[in-house]
């Protein structure tokens, strides 16, 4: 990273290196210059201490290598930059395109709508004129013809009179503006939908182009330049790898066929179908949208058609929200047409960076050096080697991904863009697409592919180390940085764009298992209410019952039986605890009773004979 006291004087070295550039012909965007200089300084060939202020020698230094770098026609990895810098600046995400779009279109009628908004017509010759330019905005935010074809025009008027006549324009002068922003935007959705529908009727539509039919021709089109652009820089890169991995397993052969070049060539096609991918995923959303809404258009006529039928009049509720629909629809066919063009476009202007391959590598010279070499595909490769799988348990301390155990396993964000790590590493920069399914290694929160299962034991060894050589690799060839997405490793070459893609939350694996929670039952406390009631006939009983209580009037009075029971309450004493001393209780003790019978056992007669005797004792003996 610069330093501190360098960047103060960042902006005077680039627009130095501009003017350098300039007075050689070549006029290169600042953009690019400011890239070019973090580059240079990044590159540890150069000399350059980052650790320090820069000397004026070192600013000399710095903007000789950059405009020499700059103005070097006949270098790939220049071409590769450019690319970079161009797509970084003139693409952006669907979303983002569309929400500029629109952002874009209502800068530009802010004007007309001020005029509207603003006016305080009174004359007769005021509000005509006031009305024609309701009509005009109408056209402009539709979209649907100029406002200057009087045919469209007057179409226009009489379809903004069906609903909104110019007797109405005293009302709309007293509304208040915002009122009257919302009216107008209305009104142009309302005049739009009621034209479309009788373009389709057959009785109007007068400049409104087939979008539908334009969008369905398009779009194959576009897909087709795209696809076959795609394909020939494909083809391009597959050759290069060959070539690449022969002089690999060959070194005399890499002195004599300078390989750092076909790096560079093979950086700059890789770049390129990464690019074009990207585009094309943008048009087959395009297509699923396009599609969609034709469906829906087809259904909002029809639903019009059996709503409107014969008749003389239909209510405005029923007709208005379809209109509405209907231009909504319409807008959003605008804005596919508009972001096709931008793709398109963009596809063409990515073919000048591929001018090199050509000049340097002409399809002779690319036969000779094919000679003897098998050229495979990306496909080809990851089918070689796909029954070859990682053993996890040859593994203790690191976590390997496979298909079967790991949910979003095809969405998880792979390192390097998916490209071998190991090979990149001991090979001095080839690329070769790794392959998922021989496992995916997890290492501090990151993940990694590798083309061979030998591949992925001898990275596993000592990760560090070949993350180490990439990075150093990267200095020295910064399209790199962008192409591997080592954005992280190197946050000052961050493009605008880029910032916000570094910072979102990457999609995390979710590795099966069988596991098990306990957790309370409620943690918070019940919201339900108990006055609540759903039933509607329930509601209209009680509203009844209190209509009824309202009709009533409430008496009180006193009863023989009720007026005792009243509250009352009374204050008193309370009562003194009193106690008395009397003599001691005494007690004599009469004698037992014991009074004994004898006999009753039998004896040698039959008959029993008892004898009572009397042992209780008298009672003065006791």
């Amino acid at each position: 990273m610069l330093p501190t006291q360098a960047e103060s004087v960042i902006k005077s070295i680039i627009r130095e290196i501009g003017q350098e550039c300039a007075a050689h012909g070549e006029i290169v965007p600042e953009t690019l210059v400011a890239f070019m200089v973090k580059a240079v300084v990044l590159d540890p060939s150069n000399g350059f201490n980052t650790d320090r202020t820069l000397t004026k020698s070192d600013v000399q230094k710095l903007v000789k290598l950059c405009v020499n770098r700059l103005l070097d026609s006949k270098n790939p990895s220049l071409d590769t930059i450019k690319m970079q810098v161009y797509f970084d600046m003139n693409y952006t995400s669907r979303e983002e395109f569309l929400e500029e779009h629109h952002r874009v279109i209502e800068s530009r009628l802010s004007s007309v709508s001020r005029e509207i908004t603003d006016s305080r017509a009174c004359a007769r010759e005021e509000l005509e004129s006031l009305y024609r330019k309701i009509v005009s905005y109408v056209l402009l935010r539709s979209g649907l013809g100029s406002p200057t074809d009087i045919k469209i025009v007057r179409e226009a008027t009489a379809a903004l009179q069906s609903v909104f006549p110019q007797t109405e324009l005293g009302t709309f002068l007293t509304l208040s503006k915002k009122d009257k922003e919302c009216q107008l935007k209305e009104l142009a959705m309302i005049v739009t939908g009621i034209r479309l529908f009788n373009r389709d009727c057959g009785k109007g539509g007068e400049g409104i182009d087939d979008l539908p039919a334009i969008l369905q021709e398009a779009i194959p089109a576009t897909t087709q330049h795209v696809d076959s652009q795609l394909e020939l820089v494909q083809d391009q890169a597959y050759r290069y790898t060959a070539i690449l991995e022969k002089v690999a397993n060959n070194p005399l052969m890499g002195q004599e066929l300078q390989p750092y070049m076909l790096r560079e060539a093979l950086y700059n096609v890789r770049q390129c179908e990464i690019f074009l991918q990207v585009i094309l995923s943008d048009i087959i959303t395009c297509a699923q949208e396009v599609e969609m809404m034709i469906k829906q258009l087809e259904a909002q006529l029809e639903q019009l058609k059996l709503t409107v039928k014969s008749k003389t009049a239909v209510p405005t509720s029923q007709v208005f929200p379809v209109f509405i629909a209907l231009s909504n629809l319409w807008t959003s066919f605008q804005d596919e047409t508009v972001l096709i063009s931008v793709l398109s476009n963009l596809t063409t202007h990515l073919e000048p960076f591929l001018g090199a391959h050509n000049l340097f590598f002409p399809e002779k010279v690319m036969q000779a050096l094919l000679d003897g070499v098998t050229v495979k595909t990306d496909v080809c490769r990851i089918k070689e080697h796909i029954e070859d799988r990682v053993n996890a348990a040859d593994f203790k301390k690191l976590e390997w991904l496979f298909p079967e155990t790991t949910a979003n396993f095809d969405k998880l964000l792979i390192q390097y863009r998916g490209f071998c790590a190991y090979t990149f590493a001991t090979t001095d920069g080839l690329l070769l697409p790794g392959n998922p399914s021989i496992g995916i290694l997890k290492y501090k929160d990151k993940y990694y592919t590798f083309n061979t299962r030998d591949a992925a034991y001898s990275f596993a060894e000592n990760p560090e180390n070949y993350i180490d050589i990439i990075r150093e690799k990267a200095k020295t060839n910064v399209e790199l940085i962008q192409l591997l997405e080592l954005h992280q490793q190197f946050e000052t070459l961050i493009q605008y764009s880029q910032t916000k893609a570094v910072d979102k939350r990457y999609i995390k694996p979710i590795t099966k298992c069988e596991t098990g929670t306990q957790t309370d039952t409620h943690l918070l406390p019940p919201t339900i209410v108990r006055s609540y009631e759903w039933n509607e006939w329930e509601l209209r009983r009680k509203a009844i019952k209190l209509a009824n209580l309202r009709r009533k009037v409430t008496h009180s009075m006193q009863t023989d039986h009720s007026h005792m029971r009243r509250e009352n309450c009374s204050q008193v004493y309370p009562s003194k605890t009193v106690g008395t001393q009397s003599l001691r209780d005494g007690c004599s003790r009469v004698p037992r009773p014991q009074i004994y019978v004898a006999g009753l056992r039998g004896g040698q007669t039959k008959a029993t004979h008892g004898v009572k005797v009397n042992l209780t004792r008298a009672v003065d003996e006791t």
